[in-house]
C-alpha cells in the first residue's frame, strides 16, 4: 500500500508553492494564485468533486488576479521605482543651450544638474531663459518657457 496523495493535501502543496515562490520574487504575482488553492481546498475538504476544485480555482485566481492586482500594485508601488528625477517636476531651471524640437538641440539647468530638455509645444526657447519642469521623459526633461512677470 503507498502513499496517495488527496485533494487536499495537492491543494495545501499548491498553495504553499505559490506562497513560496511569492515570497522569493517579491513581484506580487503568484499570491492569488495561492489564495485560488486555499479556496480549492476548502471544496476538497468537503468532498467537491474534482472538476469544481479545479474551476473554483481557475475563476476565484483570475477574479482576485483582474480585481485586486492593480490596487495592490498602486498601495504597494510594485513595478515603480521612484527616482530623484521626479522630484524636478514643477521646478525652475535656466536654458544652457537653445532648445530646438526640431534639431533635437537643448540643455538647462536645474537643482544645479544638466539636463537635455525639449519642449512642451514645439517652441524654441533661447539661452538664458527661466524654464519650468512639466515633465520626465526618458533622460529629457520636458519643459516650458516662463515669461516676466509670470508666477509658474
Amino acid at each position: 500500500m503507498g502513499f496517495q496523495l488527496t485533494n487536499s493535501a495537492l491543494w495545501l502543496i499548491v498553495a504553499i508553492a505559490c506562497g513560496f515562490i511569492e515570497a522569493i520574487t517579491l513581484g506580487i504575482a503568484t499570491i492569488w494564485f495561492a489564495i485560488g488553492a486555499l479556496i480549492a481546498w476548502v471544496f476538497a475538504m468537503f468532498n467537491a468533486p474534482l472538476l469544481a476544485q479545479i474551476l473554483v480555482f481557475l475563476i476565484s485566481s483570475s477574479v482576485l488576479l483582474y480585481f485586486t492586482r492593480p490596487i495592490a500594485q498602486k498601495v504597494l508601488k510594485i513595478g515603480h521605482t521612484k527616482t530623484n528625477a521626479e522630484t524636478l517636476k514643477g521646478k525652475t531651471g535656466i536654458v544652457i543651450k537653445e532648445i530646438d524640437n526640431i534639431q533635437g538641440t537643448g540643455q538647462v539647468k536645474v537643482s544645479g544638474q544638466i539636463w537635455s530638455a525639449k519642449t512642451f509645444d514645439d517652441e524654441k526657447i533661447p539661452e538664458e531663459s527661466i524654464i519650468k519642469v512639466l515633465d520626465i521623459q526618458g533622460v529629457k526633461l520636458v519643459v516650458t518657457q516662463k515669461n516676466k512677470g509670470e508666477e509658474l
